[in-house]
């Protein structure tokens, strides 16, 4: 048996903008992987000193003082162990998404990112330089090659870094959560190790940052393209690799965490996205308009797993249109769960409304406007509470709401945080059921009754919208796979409803503009990925909007 290379992986939880703060977390982390874990290496994600992504910060000439500053105080705190670590570098006067290797106090090498993604939610064109030259240090006598996040999704970097000498690629990423995302990244990277006939060690980023989610979910592949060990999904640590080296570079087989199923893995990732926003913006906790229906029932269980019920607060808030049987389930289900539970009659406050605008409506007749004065009088309670606790509102708005326009401004739709906005409401019943079967807390009835809104009589939400059967699949559809109402027709859907729904989309622009941030779990999502204008005439040019004002819950 040859020496083992011990390389500890630093799959940690970074807050944006705190450089100070993440250098004292990597300091405290490379000292125990040192000594708890022996280890001769600890790697830490891409751009891990400012966190990720940074944005527009990397724009402010003082961010690179407060980096250099931070990299001084790593290179002062940690001895006796090498440090990868990566970070915003200014040199020939351009800016690099870098990544160095700090030993023995000094700055012994640095590689300079090669593809900078500029799709979907990355946009790193805007701020970076792209590095050409690959980096091949000697690690305990193993040549290590340095790649960064996008590099290893293209043939070159990894390429480049094997001909260069390397016989093992270290990747660090920030690479964030999407459903089967995982996947997607294992195959990718077991194409290069096969190509290039080496082992490669990927370690991402964990935690919530806005709408992005950080899944850690770190693998390490043999050069035949073979896992041999993945630490946890959205979970913080460190954890070591052993790598055999000598005439054989490989890594030694140890734990290969499973994987999860899709339900536990979206659960998990909207539970830390929303932990991670309330904490890290430091609100006293959430409050949450409670209806009885299974949108709020599902951000409610949410909520108190992300930062447990006693920082939890669920309101229901009763108006002429609520019914029993919600009265009823919202209760026993705050009850259940042991949040504080408040009950707001509105029912004088819709009749205040409506008496002081009885002049501008006379003769008109009752429709969406009263339907919105209701939401709007509930969205202007939560704010209120949320003044004056300094919890944070969660809306309950789904994916399929949004899309459509099936919401409130200022009403539903008022808030900090739209926990569930890029959940399509199928998904949503499906996320409902994991969460009873790890101890039931959402009342059965809540699956069983046909999703309303309430805010008229005997109101259903298939009053306004397709069965969410049908809706969320052309949704899909379009939203996230841009196909256009031929090619979604095509497919074998009514013409009528594909026309109609996508219409709704194009019109409603202009409310999710507006809308609060909240967890991305699809791959397209409202907001970072899926940008278009709010003046538009395309949808008309190509058929998709038939006339008529139908724009569902209102302005």
């Amino acid at each position: 048996m040859g020496a083992r290379l011990r390389i500890a992986l630093g799959q940690l939880n970074l807050l944006v903008g705190d450089v100070a703060g993440n250098a004292a977390k990597m300091i405290a982390a490379a000292q125990r992987a040192r000594d708890e874990l022996k280890a001769d290496l600890v790697l830490f994600p891409e751009l891990a000193l400012t966190g990720y992504p940074p944005e527009d910060l990397l724009l402010r000439p003082d961010l690179s003082v407060r980096v250099e500053l931070a990299l001084g105080e790593m290179l002062k705190g940690i001895s006796g162990i090498d440090v990868i670590v990566g970070y915003p570098k200014r040199q020939y006067g351009k800016l690099f998404n870098a990544a160095s290797l700090l030993r023995a106090g000094k700055v012994a090498s640095t590689y300079f990112k090669h593809i900078l993604p500029n799709y979907g939610v990355f946009d790193e064109k805007r701020y970076f330089a792209e590095g050409t030259d690959p980096c091949v240090l000697d690690v305990k006598g193993t040549p290590v090659g340095i790649i960064i996040c996008e590099d290893i999704w293209e043939r070159g970097p990894v390429e480049q870094a094997v001909n260069a000498g390397a016989q093992l690629v270290l990747n660090i990423n920030a690479s964030p959560y999407h459903r089967r995302k995982g996947q997607e990244r294992f195959d990718i990277v077991a194409r290069r190790a096969r190509a290039n006939g080496v082992s490669i060690v990927y370690l991402n980023l964990v935690g919530g940052q806005d709408e992005l989610v950080f899944d850690g979910d770190s693998f390490v592949v043999n050069g035949r393209g073979e896992m041999t060990q993945r630490t946890p999904a959205f979970v913080e640590g460190l954890y070591l690799v052993e790598i055999e080296t000598g005439e054989r570079v490989e890594p030694v087989v140890a734990q290969i965490m499973p994987d999860l199923a899709d339900e536990e893995s979206v659960y998990s990732a909207l539970v830390l996205g929303i932990r991670d926003y309330i904490t890290k913006n430091k609100f006293s906790g959430a409050v949450i308009g409670l209806s009885g229906g299974v949108d709020s029932a599902l951000t409610l269980c949410l909520a108190v797993d992300a930062i447990g019920a006693s920082q939890v607060e669920a309101v229901m808030m009763a108006s002429p249109f609520t019914s029993s049987m919600s009265l009823e389930d919202a209760r026993r289900q705050a009850l259940t769960l042991g949040v504080k539970y408040s009950f707001i009659s509105i029912e004088n406050l819709f009749e205040s409304f409506r008496e002081a605008l009885k002049e501008e409506f006379r003769g008109k007749e009752p429709d969406t406007t009263e339907e919105n004065i209701q939401a709007r009088i509930r969205g202007m309670l939560l704010m209120a509470i949320s003044n004056k606790t300094g919890k944070m509102v969660l809306t309950t708005g789904n994916k399929s709401e949004m899309s459509v326009g099936y919401a409130t401004l200022y009403g539903d739709m008022a808030g900090g945080f739209a926990a569930i906005k890029d959940v399509p409401k199928t998904l949503v019943y499906r996320l409902a059921e994991y969460r009873n079967k790890i101890k039931p807390v959402i009342p059965r009835r809540v699956f069983e009754r046909p999703p309303s809104a309430e805010l008229a009589p005997d109101q259903k939400d298939t009053d306004s919208l397709p069965p969410y059967s049908v809706l969320d699949l052309v949704l899909e559809r379009y939203v996230e796979l841009d196909q256009s109402a031929e090619d979604i027709i095509a497919a074998g859907f009514d013409e009528a409803v594909v026309r109609r729904v996508l219409s709704m989309v194009d019109r409603n622009e202009y409310k999710r503009r507006q809308a609060a941030p909240g967890v991305r779990i699809t791959p397209r999502a409202f907001g970072r990925d899926r940008r278009y204008p709010i003046t538009s005439g395309y949808g008309r040019s190509n058929g998709n909007n038939p006339g008529g004002n139908d724009s569902t819950g209102g302005i």
